[in-house]
């Protein structure tokens, strides 16, 4: 990626005619910058210190929008002042298709600098429905890249999107560094969605949202694939690190470490749970294939379930008119170094198919106190298959055991599982079911008065 940092060639807005203070609109002058800046080859365009009110700004080649210190790009109010960009066929219909910073087949562009995006939606909410039309969501967010390359997002911090904070969707090595999110205007705020991206790296960041904090979608044909996680501290009233729901193409090659999940330091919920929904989510239920899932190295503290897998075939069309023809695949998911402690009273679940089983799912080094607290009522329940459900926990709800309950799966291999309740509980620790191929070893369990074995084997073959 050429680096636009060191290029020498520098436009300020104020020279195209922005006006600070954050009444008068600036989208026209902002965007004459951008658009000369990319004519001269690119360079620098400046947003200097204060607050500057806008729609939307279509980015374009070999331009690094800058935020100087004490800079504000506030989002308007008024409908009228973003432009309609819908994603062709890249994406499901519940893709917004409206965004403060917009680019479409750009390449080379950076939003860099320690200044504030700021969409200004905490002011929309609850007059949400309002806002909406029968087929288009005109919730903007604040970033929406579309088959974009060579991208570079750093420093900056967003906040109050409409929606999602920032969609990355079908894009090609993207570099997201030091950002900070807050998101809790709206339903669906997401931190980040990498949608169908290829060699995407996320790294020292720090999220805080409503709904899913860090985002792999892959709501297209497109398989999001070679993605890098890193170092990043996650808070969310949902999901906290997740794969899926929309999982047309599905996910190849991902490797997420060294985050932690804490609680949101907002109590106010739009939507899921103070406490939230769960830490680690891997779901692939619309077709696509998940192979090849790291997952290391995790501190975990406070949300109601740690860690939740779902293989399932929900199997929805993308678009109208196009086929599933096939079921969704998941193989190769390891999952180790995971500390997590103030969890709730769910446990752990890991779902296959009947006859589609998860193919090698490695579990090591995992350490979860749990409230615990279950009965042996609780310890009878019946899980469902619910093959074509929504993969989220709070579907499947408490588990018959404390800790880890896994189904239909191949060559599982769990080593030095650390499982413990605060409460005394009625439910074994382990569920075993349809697996073949098992490896386990080093496992402790404590405060269990369960009657049954503390761990439940049911057609397993080791």
């Amino acid at each position: 990626m050429t680096n636009l940092l060191h290029n020498q060639n520098e436009f300020n807005i104020i020279t195209y005619g922005a006006v600070e203070g954050g009444e008068t609109l600036c989208t026209g002058a902002i965007q004459k910058a951008i658009d000369t800046c990319s004519n001269q080859k690119g360079g620098r365009v400046v947003v200097p210190s204060g607050t500057w009110l806008t729609g939307t700004i279509v980015m374009k080649d070999n331009v690094e929008l800058h935020l100087s210190a004490g800079a504000t790009i506030l989002g308007s109010m008024n409908q009228d002042d973003y432009l309609t960009s819908k994603p062709d066929d890249l994406s499901h219909k519940i893709t917004n298709h409206f965004s403060l910073l917009y680019a479409k087949e750009a390449e080379n562009i950076a939003i860099t600098g320690p200044g504030v995006i700021d969409g200004q939606r905490q002011h929309q909410y609850p007059r949400v429905a309002q806002h909406l039309r029968p087929e288009i969501d005109e919730r903007p967010c604040n970033i929406l890249f579309d088959s974009c390359r060579k991208i570079q997002v750093e420093g900056i911090t967003l906040r109050n999107s409409g929606m999602w904070n920032q969609h990355y969707l079908d894009c090609e090595d993207v570099r997201v560094n030091r950002i900070e999110v807050y998101n809790h205007s709206n339903r669906n705020n997401d931190g980040i969605d990498i949608d169908g991206c290829r060699r995407f790296v996320l790294s020292n960041s720090t999220f805080d949202c409503d709904d899913d904090g860090i985002c792999l979608k892959s709501s297209g044909p497109a398989v999001c694939e070679n993605i890098t996680i890193t170092n990043c501290v996650v808070s969310s009233h949902c999901n906290a690190i997740k794969l899926g729901t929309e999982s047309t193409g599905g996910f190849k090659h991902v490797t997420i470490s060294n985050c932690s999940v804490k609680p949101s330091a907002t109590k106010t919920v739009v939507y899921g749970t103070i406490e939230g929904a769960t830490a680690i989510t891997v779901g692939c239920v619309d077709g696509g294939i998940c192979e090849d899932i790291t997952i290391s190295d995790i501190e975990i503290e406070g949300t109601q379930v740690p860690i939740f897998l779902r293989l399932g075939k929900r199997n929805r069309p993308h678009t109208t008119g196009a086929k599933v023809d096939k079921d969704s695949t998941m193989s190769d998911i390891s999952i180790r170094n995971i500390n997590a402690t103030g969890c709730g009273d769910w446990g752990c679940a890991f779902l296959g198919l009947p006859g589609n089983p998860i193919k090698g799912l490695q579990l090591q080094n995992i350490n979860i106190t749990f409230l615990g607290g279950g009965t042996e009522e609780d310890s009878r329940r019946v899980v469902q298959e619910e093959l074509r459900s929504y993969p989220q926990a709070a579907k499947w709800g408490k588990m018959p055991v404390y800790g880890v309950f896994i189904r239909n799966a191949d060559k599982v291999s769990l080593q030095n599982l650390d499982l413990r309740v605060i409460k005394k509980d009625h439910r074994p620790p382990v569920w075993l079911e349809n697996i073949n191929g098992l490896i386990m070893s080093d496992s402790k369990t404590r405060k269990s008065v369960a009657k049954q074995p503390r761990v439940i084997r049911k057609h397993v073959i080791n």
